[in-house]
């Protein structure tokens, strides 16, 4: 019989090692170095607020988000990420629960080209996702048809336009590739504008900087337009993000973010965008341009509009 001794420096080691690996690996360790909003909390922060044809509604019995919030639930797994269970989404993608009074509206706009694959893995999933948390909401898909570079910020602002001709109070402002986790993100407007994606998978669920503010975002309607929502001007990838976050710095909104364990979102593979070579510059120059550029300089043609079974298209040349 072979015997093998280990020493204690070599016990140490490999338990050192051990917890290296565990600190490395633990989705959570950066969650404490900013501020956020523990579920507890969650509720009183939202802004209970609807469209006025549900708000007319008289089925008397308002809608308890307890157990949503509280369990929290992890639902980012079959069958809801492969099919759409008990298909009952209304024409144009719009539904609410008709069992009790939802206490929320919210228009989820998508900025969208040619992503087939993941538009299709998205409205799947969070058409399952929704409905489960028991709001009203309505999802958008703003389809830019020319083929000039992409301009996300632009194709928000026309999603919000439309969105609040039709009474929606919350805007939550979507990217067509993320996916939330929990069920407990409540897709509901909070009193300060929220950065919802803040524990992605791509970034170890770690915030890069405190700054950050895209991905998914939440923020209620008149605060849109007092910001004069985003700049037209970021055509291509990147920058746009940052001017928005500027844009509410400027007029003294701060913003929050829900706790770690509610704001795990996974983002789909894509390729990226071609990068916007002058974003650097807009974003030196951006404070010049709050009161000009935005929803009050939004120039765009309607191409097509239509009620599709699970979102409402809107086509446009930028």
């Amino acid at each position: 019989m072979i015997k093998f001794r280990i020493s204690s420096r070599q016990v140490y080691a490999v338990v050192g090692y051990g917890l290296l690996l565990v600190f490395l690996l633990w989705p959570d360790r950066f969650a404490s170095r900013y501020e956020y909003i523990d579920g507890e909390e969650i509720y009183d922060q939202l802004v209970r607020k609807t469209t006025k044809n549900v708000s007319l509604m008289r089925n008397g019995i308002r809608c308890d988000y307890s157990d949503v919030i509280e369990e929290n639930v992890y639902l980012y797994r079959r069958p809801f990420t492969e099919e759409i269970i008990n298909n009952n989404v209304k024409l144009g993608g719009e539904w609410y629960p008709e069992d009790c009074l939802p206490s929320f509206s919210t228009a989820i706009i998508i900025p969208y080209r040619q992503r087939e694959q993941q538009l299709g893995q998205f409205l799947m999933y969070m058409h399952n996702y929704l409905r489960r948390q028991r709001i009203h909401y309505r999802v958008f898909i703003i389809e830019q048809y020319d083929p000039k570079p992409f301009n996300r910020a632009k194709l928000f602002n026309i999603g919000a336009l439309i969105a609040m001709k039709l009474d929606y109070p919350c805007l939550v402002l979507h990217d067509v590739d993320l996916m939330p986790q929990n069920l407990g993100n409540l897709y509901a407007c909070s009193q300060r504008p929220r950065h919802m994606c803040s524990s992605l998978d791509v970034f170890r669920y770690n915030l890069p900087y405190r700054g950050l503010f895209g991905g998914a975002t939440a923020i209620q309607s008149n605060q849109f337009m007092k910001i004069n929502g985003m700049s037209n001007m970021f055509s291509g990838w990147g920058g746009e993000d940052d001017d928005f976050f500027a844009r509410l710095k400027n007029k003294k909104i701060d913003i929050c973010r829900f706790s770690p364990q509610y704001s795990r979102y996974t983002m789909l593979k894509h390729r990226k965008e071609k990068p916007n070579k002058d974003r650097v510059a807009f974003l030196r120059n951006g404070h010049l341009r709050y009161h000009s550029d935005g929803l009050n300089s939004l120039v765009y043609k309607e191409v097509g509009y239509r009620l599709d079974n699970l979102f409402t298209h809107v086509l446009v040349e930028t």
